[in-house]
């Protein structure tokens, strides 16, 4: 039986001003940066679909924040109301790893900057049991 060997995590960051900051090792990437993230992409929105995408009004952000379905919309009410969560970032960068020869690719839900540091979240469904 082989050795997986573990390839580092490169994490990808849009800019408020729309330039990208790619292959960045995640943990050399400054919370600064992090920070001033925009959303990696937009939400989708089109007739028929099946999930319900929005804005939300933050508190703790002073402006709205993107969501793409009800249960990311809980998620935010979550983050928005915890003490403890100093800022929150949608869809904040784009993650790549190599995995058995193949580069992966993924876009968190959120992150959030707490009073301990910070805290990707991605929102999943449970799976019936």
């Amino acid at each position: 039986m082989g050795t997986a060997v573990a390839a580092p995590v490169r994490l990808s960051v849009r800019r408020g001003d729309e330039s990208v900051v790619e292959d960045l090792e995640w943990p050399s990437v400054p919370l600064g940066l992090l920070r001033e993230a925009r959303p990696w992409r937009m939400f989708r929105c089109y007739k028929g679909q099946q999930h319900y995408s929005g804005t939300y009004w933050s508190a703790t952000v002073g402006d709205h924040v993107i969501y793409e379905s009800r249960l990311e919309l809980g998620r935010l009410l979550f983050a928005d109301f915890a003490p403890e969560v100093r800022h929150i970032i949608a869809q904040p960068f784009m993650l790549k790893a190599d995995v058995d020869g193949k580069v992966r690719k993924h876009i968190p839900d959120y992150l959030l900057v707490t009073d301990d540091g910070p805290v990707v979240v991605d929102v999943i469904a449970a799976s019936p049991a």
